[in-house]
Parts: structure tokens; sequence; C-alpha cells
């Protein structure tokens, strides 16, 4: 069987996987063009994307400003066709500002999570752009389209449900996390089914849930789908493919790690988070790490009490200094064993869920 394209709105990806966000620096205008060009969506992180300018130190919010229409424009000229996204936290102090930069610049699809992004649909008023909340419970996505409907009159363009197996921030506690009966991704994708028919009836406009957290392969995204699901989002796999933007000794971090080697850990905003056991981690366990510069990039941080920079730690991955670095991951990093291009990822999972 052939698999169903992803539709949102207007827009229609013939091959129903969203790749998802990776910050500081995972994913940008290479790894999503790459993506895009194969017919899936192709999505730029836009935490701290600035860390390559030169006064990034010095005028951050400028240069994240500046290093988003970069990343936007060498993305659409890599893939004029392609379907593209920007990945934006809510919890970013610069949230608006980059929301509405993307949307300057014709971005496809903004999806948000790391909170819920109540102004959203404010912020992309009169575009063409499209809006996905990310959500982990049928409450979550209950409250989104409630609000949106009644504010805004409003429907998300899709609702992505993330479950506990992703990796970076987590919209769960620790407890759920560790426990041995930790919420389940297919009940939540099933529940929030079940919560959004109603909007949709009313609304007569579709909402396609988009499944993530945790997908690893064709047989899982062949899952989703029958499920009910319009699509997945998949981040974990693409950080192994040439064109992910990362350094090599980001990629062979997860390639040389062990199951044993992936961690729950608590991120200076108070969050948990999935993440390699390496140096830093292990290093943090001992005594704090004295923060040269605050960045002043997340909502929830104080630099006065907080263990480290979570900043300088994930630009440190990203620029392959692993043994200083949070090294954020998915549940099923370490299956992973060498380095392939995109396009032979994505055949590999379409040929897969297709025989599924």
């Amino acid at each position: 069987m052939k698999l169903p394209s992803l539709k949102i709105g207007n827009l229609t990806a013939r091959i129903p996987i969203i790749q998802g966000g990776m910050g500081i620096g995972v994913t940008l205008s290479k790894l999503a063009s790459a993506v895009a060009n194969q017919g899936a969506i192709g999505v730029i992180s836009g935490v701290q994307i600035g860390f390559k300018e030169p006064d990034f130190e010095t005028n951050t919010k400028a240069a994240n400003i500046r290093a988003l229409i970069k990343e936007i424009r060498t993305a659409k000229k890599l893939s004029p066709k392609g379907i593209l996204g920007v990945n934006i936290m809510t919890a970013a102090k610069e949230y608006e500002a980059l929301v509405k930069t993307s949307v300057k610049e014709k971005i496809d699809l903004i999806i948000c999570g790391a909170g819920l992004p109540t102004s959203l649909p404010l912020l992309v008023k009169n575009s063409q752009t499209k809006i996905a909340p990310i959500v982990s419970s049928p409450k979550a996505a209950a409250i989104m389209t409630k609000l949106w409907t009644r504010k805004y009159d409003y429907m998300p363009d899709a609702l992505i449900v993330e479950g506990p197996k992703a990796g970076g921030h987590l919209g769960f506690s620790k407890e759920d996390i560790l426990s041995s009966s930790q919420p389940d991704l297919e009940n939540i994708v099933e529940d929030v089914l079940k919560i959004i028919k109603p909007f949709e009836e009313k609304y007569n406009k579709t909402i396609p849930v988009i499944a993530a957290g945790g997908i690893y392969d064709g047989k899982d995204i062949a899952k989703f789908i029958k499920l009910g699901a319009s699509g997945v989002q998949m981040a974990t796999r693409f950080v192994t493919t040439h064109e992910c933007d990362a350094h090599i000794n980001f990629k062979n971090a997860y390639i040389q790690a062990k199951k044993e080697d992936i961690k729950i850990v608590t991120s200076p905003v108070g969050m948990p988070g999935r993440a390699l056991n390496n140096t830093f981690i292990k290093n943090l366990g001992k005594n704090n790490l004295p923060i040269e510069k605050c960045y002043n990039c997340l909502k929830p941080c104080d630099p006065n009490k907080t263990p480290y920079c979570i900043s300088k730690a994930l630009i440190n991955a990203v620029n392959g200094n692993v043994d200083e670095a949070l090294i954020f991951c998915g549940s099923n990093a370490y299956k992973l064993d060498k380095i392939v291009s995109v396009e032979e990822l994505i055949k590999e999972l379409v040929t897969e869920a297709e025989k599924c």
C-alpha cells in the first residue's frame, strides 16, 4: 500500500514525514532543503540560530533575526518547490520576533513547542503561513483548539503530538518519563484524535495529527498512519545524515552511543530532557559550571540560579566540542550505526512503511 500524502491546509507533502527541528544549529537550511527536495517537510530550528554571526555575543537578537532570514532564503533557493518550516520555542524571549520574521519571509509552516503558543494565530494573521503547536496530551490539544477557535476563530492547521520518547525538552514530568507505566504515544494520539473530532465537524475542517517522539523506522510510520495519524515527525534519524548541519563529532556521538548512555536530565529551565550521558553531564553532577555570559534566551531561565548556560552547551555540541556539550537525542539514538544521505534515509523509511 502506498503511503498517503500529508495535507496541511493548502500544503501537500508527497511523503508524510516532518523532519523535526533541532537546535542549536543542528537543523538549518542544508538539512531542511534536502528533506524538502525528497517530498517531505524540512524544518529549520530557530533556537539561537545566529550563533555563527559575528555579533552574536554582543547583539544576540539582531544576529538571530539576521541568521533566520539567511537560512530561510538559502533553504528556499536550494528547494524552490519544497515545503519548508521553522521550529520556534514558545519559551524563547525572541519568540514573537522570530515568528514575525518567518511570516515576513513567507515560510510555509511554523511549529511551536516548549509551552503553549496561545497568541500564534494573531502573529500569522493575513499570511499564508500554516501553524502547528506541539502538544503532549489530549488536554493540551483541547486547550489549544478551544482557545484558538474562541479567541481568533482559528483552528490549528495541524497538531504535532509528541510522546515521552522524544529528544530534547519533554512535555512530561521526570517521574512520568521514568515510570514503568510512562504515557504511551499510541494512546495519546488516539485520545487526541477523539478530542479534536467535534471541532473538525463543527468547523468543517480537518486537523492533521502528526505523531512524534521515538519514531524510528517505517514500521513505526505505518503503525501511526493505521491509528489515524496523518503523518509523523522524526528528528533523531536525520542527525546521522550527510546533510545534517551539525559537526561530524556530533553525528559520531550518536553512532557511538549505547542504550545505557541515553539519560533523562534536567535543563537549566527546570524541564526534563533526553540527552547523552557524556563528560559534560557527568561533570555537571559534581558541580555547577560558571556562566560567563547570559544570552537572555529563555523566559524561565534565571542566570543567578541556573547550573549552566544551555545556549553555550548546545553551541558546543553543534560545533563538535562534544565533551563540553549538552547533546540532546531521542530514545532510539543508540540504534544508529552509519551516516547516510537524506535521499537514502527517506527511501528506506518509505519502502519499509509501505511494506507494512
